[in-house]
């Protein structure tokens, strides 16, 4: 999974773009220094990334992984927050993982439609689960206010609760609950980019509001399409993204308006549909995987079942 090569640096007053491997950069930035990480990392579930296939030794790649978090956690403020997001296959693992390292205070899902057929023999796979921890359980950034959704019993039906003296109408908005419904990117969408796992503005936007402040740093280690670093940007937070694919990096430049000697044609924006991609691989034997996290977990853990 690590790539040796030169890392190229892109930069203006507010930002910066890391044209690197994730580990060896994140081992560069200084402790305690970003006050929001999200991390999209690899699924390891054969997707084709233009190029780079992701197709490694399930051991390995958890193992590459673990580094990574541990990494991430190191450039955490004591006071921040972490978001990762990974397979349903993988996030039983990295569950574990991080909840010996950080204090896990979300499990998310984000729910989504799909017009394809999912699955024939099984449920198919309609979301993707999410982590938000922090180091600090009891100092932390949470805006709740910046992030209020409808509430549905108020806003729609407009109750009355008489519970309460005297009776009061109901809260017609309310801090979002752990299972969160954006949609997916789509072809016809304005803000689609040619990366096969982009994640929607909307659902970046309810990170970055809710766990930073206007001037916090903001890194994302995998930064893929830059919908981090985008949003960001909009909400006036600094940004480090890190990307090893060139022609992610250039749609970072173009999305953050960063200054490079790269060409007006070569950031140009040219939609293409995602059609390479493989679906989800079905796994092998679990058993190495169980080991491998087996020796990660502290002995009062280690009899416990993956669920």
């Amino acid at each position: 999974m690590k790539i040796e090569f030169e890392a190229r640096y892109f930069t203006d007053e507010q930002n910066k773009i890391i044209h690197g491997d994730a580990l060896t950069e994140l081992k560069k930035l200084p402790s305690e220094s970003v006050d929001l990480v999200f991390a999209d990392p690899p699924y390891n579930i054969g997707k084709d990334f233009d190029g780079l296939i992701e197709s490694w030794d399930d051991n390995e790649f958890l193992h590459w992984l673990f580094e990574c978090i541990d990494e991430c956690h190191r450039v955490l403020k004591k006071n921040g927050t972490m978001y990762i997001m990974n397979s349903t296959e993988n996030m039983p693992y990295i569950d574990i993982k991080c909840r010996n390292t950080f204090h896990i205070k979300s499990r998310i899902v984000w729910s989504y439609d799909s017009s394809g057929v999912q699955a024939k023999n099984y449920f198919g796979s309609m979301y993707e689960p999410i982590l938000m921890m922090v180091k600090d359980p009891k100092k932390y950034t949470f805006n709740s206010k910046d992030i209020l959704v409808e509430a549905k019993t108020g806003s729609k039906r407009a109750l009355i609760d008489y519970r309460k003296n005297p009776p009061q109408p109901y809260n017609t908005q309310k801090v979002p609950g752990n299972v969160w419904e954006f949609p997916r990117v789509r072809f016809l969408m304005e803000e689609y980019e040619n990366h096969p796992t982009q994640k929607p503005t909307s659902l970046l936007k309810r990170i970055v509001l809710a766990s930073s402040n206007p001037g916090d740093v903001v890194l994302d280690p995998f930064s893929g399409s830059f919908t981090t670093g985008d949003v960001s940007k909009s909400l006036d937070r600094r940004f480090i993204g890190i990307e090893i694919n060139e022609e992610y990096v250039k749609m970072g430049i173009r999305r953050l308006n960063i200054p490079s000697s790269y060409t007006p044609k070569e950031l140009e924006k040219l939609k293409k549909r995602k059609t390479k991609n493989k679906s989800k691989n079905v796994r092998g034997d679990d058993n190495d995987i169980s080991d491998l996290l087996i020796d990660d977990l502290p002995s009062s853990q280690e009899g416990h079942t993956l669920i």
